[in-house]
Formats: C-alpha cells, structure tokens, sequence
C-alpha cells in the first residue's frame, strides 16, 4: 500500500482487510510500486490461460506437489523459451548449477522445470546441492581459493558485495531482460538490487522479506492466551507467550507454546530471526541505518535495542519446546509451526504458502498473517535515547533482498555456454513459472507486480480471507516507510555467522547477560571490517542505504 495509506491506517486503527477492501472498490491498491490487488494484470509472454493451468498442477488442497507436477509446469512454460532459441541449440552444452536442497524445494523444483528445458533444448545440467548452513561456507571457500565451479548459481543480493564486486558474474544480456519482464518486479527489488556499478548481473526468483504468521485460534473470546487479537507488538508477543505456557494446543491437545524462537544457527542465516526482533527496537523511523554506524561502521548490535532483542529470546526461553537449543528456523517452520506446534513465528513467505498446499501442514485454517510486529518504543541511536511514539514502531525485516539466479564469468568466453546459461536461468525466472511457485511450496515468495492478483490465487483454490492476509503481509511490507533494508556489502554472511556463534555461547549460558553477548558479537564484528576495509566498507553501506 502507499505510504499515505498506510499512515492513513495507522491513524484510523484499520486493519489490511477492512483498507483493502475498500481500496478495491475504488479500483486497486498500489503496493511498493505498483502491486494491484484484485486488478487483472497482463504481464508479458503470460497467458490467462496458461496461468489457470498451471495453477491447477496438482491444485490447492491435493497434496504436496511432485517432481512430475514440476515437469509438467516447466513443459507448459517454455513459451519463451521456444521464441529465442531453437531446438537442439544447445546440444553438447553442459551447465552446473549450485544452490540449495532445503525441505526439498530450491533445487529439487529446479531440476523438474528444467528437464523440458534440457530435452527441447540439448543443454545438460549437473547439480551441486547444498543444505542452507552450508551455503555460505562453500561459496566464501570457492571465492577465497579462485575456484568458483559453477557456471549458474542460486544466490541472494546480500552475496552481491563478494561475487559481482570482485568480478565473478556474468553481466545479463539485452535479450533476458525482455525475456523476463525486470519492470514487473516490486519496486524495492529493483535496481540497485541485482546490479553493481551499473551492469545487471540478477534474474530475480524470490521476494524475501520476514512476516508475522499467527495461530487465530490461540487468539479471541475464550482463547487460551486471553488475548481479543493476535498480538501487533514484541511487548504483545512476550505477553502472550507467557499467558500460554503449561495449557493446551486447542488444535492438537498437546503442549501449548507461544512464539517460536530457534536457538540453533542456520549457516548465518539464523541471524534473521534476531533481527525479526531487534528491527523494531533499533530502526528508527528517522535513521535508514540499523545495523552499522553509516559513518564509522561501528556496529549498533550491542546498542540498548539489540540487547532488548536478545533479552527477549533470553526471557522466554525457557517457554519453549523442549531441546529447542538444536531448533534451526527450518525446524520451527516446518517441524513446529506448519506441523501444529507453537502458536507465532516470523519466517518468509513459505509458511503462507506451504500452509494450504503441504501434505505436513495441519494448520491451513486457523493461521493468519500481518507484518511482523512493532514496539512500544523505539531506540534512536543519534541521541542515544529510547523514544515512545504516539502509535508502535513497525520496521518489517527485508531479509536476504529475496534468491536470485546468477550466470558466472566461467562461461563469457564461450557465447553458446553463455547463451544456454542465461537460457536456462530465464526459463526458472519466468513471469508463469513464477507465479506458480509463489502459489505453492518451492521456497519462494511473491516478488512480481502480477503475483498480486487475488483472482488467480482465489481460482486455484485458495479462499479469499486467506490470500488477502498472505498476500497483504507482504505488500505491507516492501512497501512500509520504515522497512528495514539489507545492506548488500561484502561480508555480509561473515557478520551473521559470528554472530550466531556468539549467540549460542549467549544462549547456552557461556555469557552471564544479553549486553555481554551483544559486546562479543560487536566485537567479532569490528575484526570483519578491519579486515575487509574499514573506508571502502562505510562507502559501500552508506550507497547501499541510499545515502
């Protein structure tokens, strides 16, 4: 929505729906860039009918999709494909792609939408497979020792800084940019997203941001929390954890939880689900910077925001499942929250997703969603004071800037490799094939203008109250003026990692309070930007924030 309607909201204490629905009656809504909702959109090379089709492979309600179901979806949307290279053009060309194997999805939809891609066109692809905490680790180890042996790989903008920044990408031809359809993505995923020093290097797949999924039935007259509404702040959270804790799931009959903190690292990862907490506290509506000094690049994890954040996790604790010290986000998703265990979590946009169309999911009907939840107060790190403002402090966390596909400078000198590469990364971030994996489970959320059409999600089956709060979580929030924005410097994985690390010792007692975890992480911190570069560092974060 536009930011005056949203300030609109704010003031008038309206909820998405109630603004939605009125806003549709006028026509649509404008969400970061031009999201319509409720709007036909024609986007380029889509079909209506083809959209309706596949939108029905296998259909909202019948299980979890198959790797024939994968197949069938990419055979259907080789359109374009089909209007830029020939049959059998890339016969002989062989391709290895690397990205991750996560709950089955990434590569495992990868490899089903491209087996018609290599059978029209002659390409073969080999497949480097790797688990989310071992990302990171294998991508810095090919950069670090030259060594990159991947022509086409799965990445996020924040690696952006370590791979185009030291010359590794392949730049995008002219010819994938009308192939695709760039203009059709939310405007916060455009340029700069996706370029360094003006080339376009990113064919994006995935709109990352963090939202607030909730169990409605923990919530209302009578619920086990006491609680009218779904919590809308962190104050709100801590209050209903505790208000839970020794009753019942009214789902399941099994142990009750409130919100779901994982506690073991996810390969840097994992240091997204603090910020789910801290952004809220530490970015002010005034101040583009949350994480650095944009001046000095001294780190801000240890000011008085950040260790509320972690004092939070540390309070509840002991609220949570038991051995959640070993509970990485992909387990309090899909083992916890989808699976009827714990009644909040922050996570992407699978959860929404996977809720309605996953055989693991018991939780379809009583979840719902919103941005993720603000404070009561917010710190301002330029007085170095808490303020209390008239209405929360809400700073959705942007986080990861969403997967993309990239092409790597192994095949630039060889235009056939080159041309297939772009070929094959085109087909996975196709305007169709994109919609179909924002609808159903691939690890993906809505990125694209045309993803906010309710009339085609409405038609595959979802119900309508559904997709307005899915999909409303995540135009509320690329589009909220007080978005939390991921700097894309290099070493960005390097700061997350160490500070998992020193969360777990945090965590685990090795610290006596919140404030000496946070100073460790701070001081971790400040050796990567020692070592990397302390002015080009403060250069690239100030450019990143806009500054």
């Amino acid at each position: 929505m536009k930011t005056e309607l949203y300030e609109y909201a704010v003031r008038q204490k309206l909820t998405r729906r109630r603004l939605l629905q009125g806003a549709a009656s006028l026509g649509a809504v404008s969400a970061f860039g031009g999201v319509a909702t409720g709007v036909s959109v024609r986007p380029a090379w889509a079909q209506d009918n083809l959209r309706a089709e596949i939108l029905k492979i296998p259909g909202v309600g019948m299980g979890s999709p198959t790797d024939a179901d994968w197949q069938k979806v990419g055979e259907l949307c080789l359109g374009p494909t089909k209007e830029v290279v020939a049959e059998g053009e890339f016969a002989g060309v062989e391709l290895t792609f690397m990205g991750l194997n996560n709950q089955n999805l990434h590569n495992f939809l990868f490899r089903g939408f491209l087996k018609p891609w290599e059978a029209y066109t002659g390409a073969k692809i080999n497949w480097i497979d790797l688990a989310q905490a071992d990302y990171n680790p294998r991508l810095q180890q090919s950069i670090a020792t030259g060594t990159v042996d991947f022509d086409i790989i799965e990445m996020g903008a924040p690696f952006e800084g370590d791979t185009a920044g030291k010359g590794l990408l392949d730049e995008m031809p002219d010819w994938v940019k009308q192939v695709i359809d760039m203009d059709d993505y939310v405007n916060y995923l455009k340029a700069p997203v996706g370029t360094w020093d003006g080339k376009t290097y990113r064919i994006t797949i995935d709109g990352d941001c963090h939202t607030f999924a909730y169990r409605k039935d923990y919530f209302g007259e009578g619920s086990i929390s006491g609680m009218a509404e779904a919590p809308t702040t962190w104050q709100q959270v801590q209050e209903a954890t505790r208000a839970v804790a020794g009753q019942k799931d009214p789902l399941t009959g099994l142990d009750a939880y409130g919100y779901l903190d994982p506690l073991k690292g996810w390969g840097g990862f994992g240091f997204y689900f603090l910020e789910d907490r801290a952004s809220a506290y530490a970015k002010h509506p005034d101040d583009p910077a949350w994480l650095f000094d944009p001046d000095t690049m001294k780190p801000r994890v240890n000011n008085p925001a950040w260790v509320q954040a972690i004092q939070d996790v540390m309070d509840t604790m002991s609220l949570l499942p038991p051995d959640q010290i070993n509970a990485d986000p992909g387990t309090t998703a899909f083992q916890q929250f989808l699976a009827g265990t714990g009644s909040m979590i922050c996570w992407w946009g699978d959860v929404g997703s996977n809720a309605r169309t996953s055989d693991t999911s018991v939780v379809g009907d009583v979840v719902g969603f919103s941005i993720n939840p603000g404070s009561d107060r917010v710190y301002n790190s330029r007085t170095g004071e808490w303020e209390t403002p008239d209405s929360p402090n809400f700073a959705p966390n942007m986080a990861y800037l969403g997967w993309g596909i990239y092409v790597t400078n192994r095949v630039s000198g060889d235009e056939k490799k080159r041309k297939a590469a772009w070929s094959a990364a085109a087909h996975l971030g196709g305007k169709d094939i994109s919609l179909w994996m924002s609808a159903y489970p691939s690890g993906f959320q809505p990125y694209r203008n045309s993803h906010f059409n309710f009339d085609e999600w409405e038609a595959a089956g979802y119900d309508r109250a559904f997709i307005e709060d899915y999909l409303g979580s995540n135009a509320d929030s690329y589009n909220h003026p007080n978005a939390a924005i991921e700097p894309r410097i290099p070493g960005i994985f390097q700061y997350y990692s160490v500070a998992e690390d020193e969360l777990a010792k945090g965590f685990a007692g090795q610290y006596g309070s919140a404030q000496e975890t946070a100073d460790a992480i701070a001081a971790a911190w400040e050796k990567i930007t020692d070592q990397i570069g302390r002015d080009s560092q403060i250069a690239l974060y100030k450019a990143s924030l806009g500054m």
